[in-house]
């Protein structure tokens, strides 16, 4: 479109810009002010900057709680003699979640879930090895009897050899496992495990 149809389109729909205020992060603004209008323009520009600025620095704190966590649990880790029953017992309370579980589709044994065959690849999409999910499914296969206090989970690939394996953590909500920036983080814990468990 050239530069005058857009800003006819623009005069014939003068809310266009008002109702969605993310455009005008994206927007240049004027180098100088001309009346009323102009600077209601940069106001909003202002104040959409801020609100972004906002969800950064909100994200960025949950992340840093997340990570410092995180490091609580691979500590746990490295003083465990049996890792799996220190994801099950002690990761809830590290992690600060309702429920943390060794999934296996190998036999059932302590301190892990029984997945039966096939489970894993049905529950993570192809080439994903980390999944937050705000809607789970399949909560009393995963979440056995904490199942009803779960809101959101996250499901992570163990990288063990022989039946696929998952690291499975439950939350009651949904702001205990950050969905920006953690995905990183949930597999370097599924690599931890799994170094844990190999020893």
């Amino acid at each position: 479109m050239n530069p005058d149809a857009v800003a006819a389109w623009l005069r014939d729909h003068p809310g266009f810009l008002a109702e969605r205020p993310d455009l005008y992060r994206m927007l240049a603004p004027p180098r100088r002010v001309h009346g009323e209008t102009l600077t209601d323009h940069m106001a909003a520009m202002l104040a959409a900057e801020r609100a972004a600025t906002r969800d950064m620095a909100d994200a960025l704190r949950e992340g840093d709680g997340f990570a410092a966590r995180i490091r609580a649990a691979i500590l746990a880790l490295i003083a465990s003699h049996e890792p799996a029953e220190t994801v099950h017992q002690e990761w809830p309370a590290l992690l600060g979640l309702a429920h943390c579980a060794l999934a296996t589709e190998d036999l059932p044994s302590a301190h892990r879930l029984f997945l039966p065959a096939g489970s894993v690849a049905r529950l993570m999409p192809a080439g994903r090895d980390a999944l937050l999910r705000t809607t789970p499914t399949d909560l009393s296969l995963l979440h056995a009897e904490a199942a009803g206090l779960i809101t959101s989970d996250a499901l992570v690939r163990v990288p063990l050899p022989g039946p696929p394996a998952l690291l499975v953590l439950g939350a009651r909500g949904v702001a205990d496992l950050p969905a920006r920036g953690s995905a990183a983080q949930l597999l370097f814990l599924a690599r931890a495990l799994a170094t844990a468990l190999l020893r």
